[in-house]
């Protein structure tokens, strides 16, 4: 008897020396502070775009526009608390000063403000009604503020900084807890400047001092995340486009000094010194604020959920854009898009497989069940499945017990001890055979793959390569429902009317009368042939085997462009910038100096409204035109200028840019390029067009 209880204290002794030799992996590389886990774990929030540019129709207001315009009459900042709470966001940042200078909050420090408005008799808040309806909603709250300020007379100048932050003093004290501050990187250029009507740069690495400014703002908001893309490196770094996507390679590490590349904003750096995850920022309409034009450009629920899949699904977080119309609401279409989205989120996600999986792996550290397969799908965040030190390649397999059929894989790693995985594969176990159905690189905070719907029985993740022991907190596998994506309406210099399926099976569907299309309306088999006057299409792609039909596509196209010519360039390629067709361009020859000039000859005289212009669409072009002068003439030789000024944010949203003016009767229109996003002497072009009279009716 004393045999076997000597025995069994042995036992257990040797068994508790053995866990207790069985330490936790150390951590590797750079890690997330609290603060930049709370953040991250937040995945989806809100931005509010809404200032006095809001009534001047302009991307980015000059600093001159008078506060009487601005009386958003049915303003209601709980109707957007409400709306990204049902959306499924968790917080909202507010433009709080634009690049305009105006202040939606009563500012100690200027008069260019809310209180200088119309609105409530000078004496409203739109920061405190913001701040107090999150709080009503239990959403975090967070608030912009621009450094460059186009009203400000002292911008440029020493005296600016001490003014930026007393304004920011002032928003991170009086109306509670921030989570995030915003700062943008438009930086300097043309403005009104306090009468001064002036072009003033800075050098945006030193103006600012950031170093100290990050300072006052931790001591104010000890619990904050800055986001900054320039000067010293901030928390959060900006993905190096607005378009809704990171690299699909993306790691959570920058290097801590030194400039930044474009590169490397998309990817992070993999053997970066310090942890500065990247914030996907893009607008649910094209651009930032309210346009009429842009009622019928509302982001798709395709669109949307392809920027969630790469966002999200790729180790970033997304901030979504709602513009504010000028009555002071989030518009009712773009509120009901969100609404769909967060619908469709849940639908993908609503049905995880792997609760009916067992996981098992070969290598768990130490043996260890602590560290075992299931830790993986236990639910637990706080739980991982992990190898012993130096082991960098290693798989883990699910066993549904049962044929299976999913389309969507979701993993993350344990980002508390660092980011590790270089590379995964993902392989399925198809009548009997493995096939491999993904190879990837990073994983981080959370991936998310999609792939065509597989039918198996297993599923392996092969870690490839990592720094160092992986950490799999987290796996889910999920079968989404097919979501239709609208198609592409072009119209050809030809005059035909061209429609691009995003999925080649689809059936395509129009209507030319403004009505809705519907498998009853007229089937697309190829070019539709149109006269020379403006039109308006409509078409949307049907699943025959679904029945199901996708989100329109309506483009409105003027003056047929059949008999225009560009004048006095012998390249052939510059008829790309007629050719209806976005992914074509041209870039006048190396070496011209600006202003450069492009003169289209329209055929005859037509009735014009304004013009249009699209950048080179190639990622990071060269040539993009920042500030223009437009001309229109009857002869080719006398010419009127009918419009200048600039194309505000085109860098980092390099979309369609529509300047209107007066009604005026021209034969020829001339584009004058006077300076573009990389200060040299190219200009690039993807499409010019003109709006006639009729399209504005």
């Amino acid at each position: 008897m004393q045999s076997i209880s000597l025995l069994f204290i042995l036992l257990t002794c040797s068994a508790a020396t053995i866990a207790a030799q069985i330490t936790p992996p150390a951590p590797v590389g750079p890690t997330p502070s609290d603060n930049q886990l709370r953040w991250q774990e937040m995945e989806y929030y809100a931005f509010i775009h809404f200032s006095i540019n809001t009534y001047t129709d302009m991307s980015w207001g000059y600093g001159n526009e008078d506060p009487a315009l601005f009386n958003p009459t049915k303003l209601d900042a709980r109707q957007w608390a409400r709306v990204c709470k049902e959306a499924g966001m968790k917080g909202i940042i507010l433009t709080a000063k634009h690049h305009s200078g105006f202040c939606l909050w009563p500012s100690e420090y200027t008069d260019y403000s809310v209180e200088s408005a119309p609105w409530k008799d000078g004496k409203g808040d739109i920061v405190g009604d913001l701040a107090a309806a999150c709080e009503e909603y239990g959403l975090k709250f967070g608030v912009y503020l621009s450094p460059w300020d186009r009203n400000h007379p002292d911008y440029g100048k020493p005296e600016y900084i001490t003014y930026f932050r007393n304004q920011l003093r002032e928003l991170l004290t009086n109306y509670g807890d921030i989570f995030e501050v915003w700062y943008d990187g438009a930086n300097g250029g043309t403005g009104w400047y306090g009468g001064a009507d002036t072009l003033r740069k800075i050098d945006r690495t030193t103006y600012y001092d950031w170093s100290n400014t990050y300072a006052m703002v931790r001591e104010l908001q000890p619990d904050i995340v800055i986001w900054n893309d320039g000067g010293d490196r901030a928390d959060l770094r900006w993905v190096g486009t607005e378009s809704g996507y990171v690299g699909e390679t993306n790691w959570s590490l920058l290097n801590s000094t030194g400039p930044v590349p474009e590169e490397e904003l998309r990817h992070g750096v993999e053997a970066g010194d310090a942890w500065v995850p990247g914030e996907v920022n893009t607008s649910i309409r094209p651009e930032w604020f309210y346009h009429p034009r842009e009622n019928t450009k509302v982001k798709t629920l395709p669109e949307l959920m392809d920027i969630y899949y790469q966002s999200i699904g790729r180790n970033a977080t997304l901030l979504l854009n709602f513009a504010i119309a000028p009555d002071g609401l989030i518009p009712e279409t773009d509120a009901q898009r969100a609404l769909d989205f967060a619908a469709a989120v849940n639908e993908a996600f609503a049905d995880n497989l792997v609760e009916r999986a067992s996981a098992t792996a070969e290598q768990v550290r130490g043996n260890d069940p602590k560290y075992g397969a299931t830790q993986a799908i236990d639910g637990n965040d706080a739980t991982y499945w992990t190898t012993d030190d130096g082991v960098t390649a290693a798989s883990l397999t699910l066993d549904f017990g049962q044929p299976t059929r999913f389309n969507r894989f979701l993993v993350q790693e344990y980002i508390p001890l660092g980011q590790r995985v270089r590379r995964f594969t993902l392989e399925a176990l198809v009548d009997g055979n493995w096939e491999e159905i993904a190879d990837e690189t990073t994983i981080g905070y959370k991936r998310i793959l999609r792939f065509p719907t597989v039918e198996a029985t297993r599923l392996r993740l092969n870690i490839t390569d990592a720094k160092a022991c992986p950490l799999i907190s987290n796996i889910g596998v999920y079968r989404a429902p097919q979501i239709l994506t609208p198609p592409t309406v072009l119209r050809k210099q030809s005059g035909e009317v061209v429609i691009l399926p995003a999925d080649p099976e689809s059936e395509l569907f129009y209507t030319l009368d403004g009505s809705e299309p519907t498998p009853d309306s007229p089937r697309y088999d190829g070019p539709i042939a149109t006269d020379a006057g403006g039109i308006e299409v409509s078409a949307v792609a049907y699943s025959p085997i679904s029945s199901e039909l996708s989100p329109v596509t309506t483009e409105r196209f003027g003056i047929a462009r059949t008999d225009w010519r560009i004048v006095d360039i012998p390249d052939e390629q510059v008829a790309n910038v007629i050719d209806g067709d976005p992914d074509t361009y041209w870039h006048q020859p190396a070496g011209n100096a600006l202003p450069a000039s492009l003169i289209i000859d329209l055929g005859k005289q037509e009735r014009l409204s304004g013009f249009r212009y699209l950048p080179d669409q190639r990622l990071w072009s060269s040539g993009i035109i920042t500030e223009y002068n437009f001309y229109v003439s009857s002869d080719g030789e006398t010419w009127r200028l009918v419009s200048e000024g600039e194309f505000s944010n085109i860098n980092n949203n390099p979309l369609w840019q529509d300047k209107t003016f007066d009604p005026v009767t021209a034969r020829f229109v001339k584009l004058e390029a006077l300076a573009n996003t990389k200060e040299d002497n190219a200009a690039g072009y993807a499409e010019l067009d003109v709006i006639s009279e009729s399209a504005m009716r």
